[in-house]
């Protein structure tokens, strides 16, 4: 299949990778051309300011939580054809930085599986022949990765990026595309999961129109849609999927707000095709949830900002627990399982009612618990799947449960050998567990989910 694409890299976390993507998606928008963002890796914050600028939904690719057939079907789904637009993936981290000591997972190893041309992006303040030198050291560290360009983030002034690009083309042999000036990028703030999300951008549009104009100016958009013309055909290997079951459609009310926003869209799309009619809510401003459900899908986000509206939303709080202890089935994923904790403990030490259906408190903390990539299985059997399921996760969260009882956690996560630890809590018909599930790493749990829901709406 040929899909025109490229991807972003960066030097090292922090060079600037989310503005120069949405600057470089947006002035293309602005050209008339079809974008279809992507975003290395475990990462829900990113495609969110992807599908703003793009008006198409950003998906994630992850070669440690997918397979190679998984990645390459799911890029050739949603993947634009040549002479309808082109596909921009952003990068995660540093290029060669993935899974521990493993390449998967890392921005360079999704390229190669992607035979996708990789444009770097580097930090250019405080750069001059050095610059070079660094280019040629990743140009050079794998000689399968086609480094077919560079951007320099943060130059001071148009005279200074001349000085750069003539050091990194001629004593690095790489071309450059172009550059983005100090305060002209997008200035994004942070809080304790990474950039605040766009939805809670002040004024966004405005500044993404200063980003596009920006971009517009200093990056060779004809020399970056050309490159990504360049990108050779790829050819999908065979990838199983899930039967379709031709039993009745489910009905799954899936929240969806300014506190619960993590999900998969690729995960959502293998729901729908396995028959849930997917149904949002909002756990901030509804006072009720949607009518005839089969089952609720509680994904992660930020309830610890929202707390205070959350615990102030007590009709809906009380109609969720109510239905769940009825033994509607759910999955509550890191945010969702906060939300059906007792009470949430925020950073200021206030503590907020939630929807109390399982007997805990979780406590935001001030650092990561648990972080990274993980592979479960499933120490009982759960809404999910059966005893013995196994999936690959990511886990990504501040909070810890208080008055936790590891002889009621129903899941074994481990991250290496000698690093293992147990979690996830199963009552009625409802799991709660802090890792992130993309569905295509198992469909089969999409599968027993959707199955459980629909046997149970028979007894409902």
């Amino acid at each position: 299949m040929k899909k025109p694409r490229l991807l972003l890299a960066g030097a090292h976390s922090g060079v600037g990778k989310t503005s120069v993507a949405a600057g470089l998606m947006a002035a293309l928008v602005r050209r008339g051309l079809l974008v279809q963002p992507y975003k290395v890796g475990p990462d829900y914050i990113d495609p969110a300011f992807h599908t703003f600028v793009t008006g198409r939904q950003s998906r994630n690719l992850d070669s440690w939580l997918l397979d190679q057939a998984t990645v390459l079907t799911l890029f050739g789904q949603s993947a634009p054809e040549p002479g309808t637009g082109l596909s921009i993936i952003e990068g995660v981290m540093g290029l060669f930085d993935g899974h521990s000591r493993e390449p998967a997972g890392s921005s360079a190893h999704l390229a190669r599986i992607l035979d996708a041309p990789v444009v770097m992006v580097i930090n250019g303040s405080g750069l001059a022949r050095s610059a070079a030198a660094m280019v040629k050291g990743f140009d050079r560290f794998d000689p399968d990765l086609r480094l077919a360009g560079v951007i320099i983030n943060q130059t001071s002034s148009p005279a200074h990026y001349e000085m750069l690009k003539y050091f990194v083309e001629n004593e690095a042999g790489v071309p450059c595309f172009g550059h983005l000036l100090k305060n002209s990028g997008l200035t994004l703030e942070s809080r304790h999961l990474g950039l605040v999300p766009a939805a809670e951008v002040a004024d966004l549009p405005t500044k993404l129109e200063r980003l596009a104009e920006a971009a517009t100016a200093t990056l060779d958009l004809d020399g970056l849609v050309n490159l990504a013309e360049t990108a050779p055909e790829i050819s999908p290997l065979p990838c199983p999927s899930p039967t379709i079951p031709a039993s009745p459609p489910v009905r799954l009310g899936l929240a969806r707000d300014a506190a619960f926003n993590f999900y998969y869209q690729d995960g959502l799309d293998l729901l729908s095709r396995l028959g849930a009619e997917l149904t949002p809510f909002s756990p901030l401003a509804d006072t009720s949830l949607p009518p005839d459900l089969s089952g609720l899908y509680l994904g992660g986000g930020f309830p610890e900002v929202f707390a205070t509206e959350l615990a102030a939303n007590r009709k809906l709080r009380g109609e969720i627990k109510e239905a769940l202890e009825g033994g509607l089935p759910a999955y509550a994923e890191c945010g969702g399982l906060m939300y059906l904790a007792k009470n949430l403990v925020d950073k200021t030490g206030r503590t907020h009612e939630m929807a109390g259906f399982f007997p805990i408190t979780t406590v935001m903390g001030s650092g990561l618990r648990n972080f990274g990539y993980a592979t479960v299985t499933f120490e009982a059997d759960t809404v999910l799947g059966p005893t013995g399921t196994r999936v690959r996760v990511h886990e990504f969260h501040h909070s810890r449960i208080e008055d936790e009882r590891p002889e009621d956690y129903v899941l074994k996560i481990e991250k290496s050998p000698d690093r293992t630890w147990r979690g996830g809590l199963t009552r009625k018909n409802v799991l709660a567990a802090y890792p992130h599930i993309h569905f295509a790493a198992n469909p089969g749990l999409a599968v027993h989910f959707l199955e459980r829901c629909r046997r149970e709406k028979k007894c409902i």
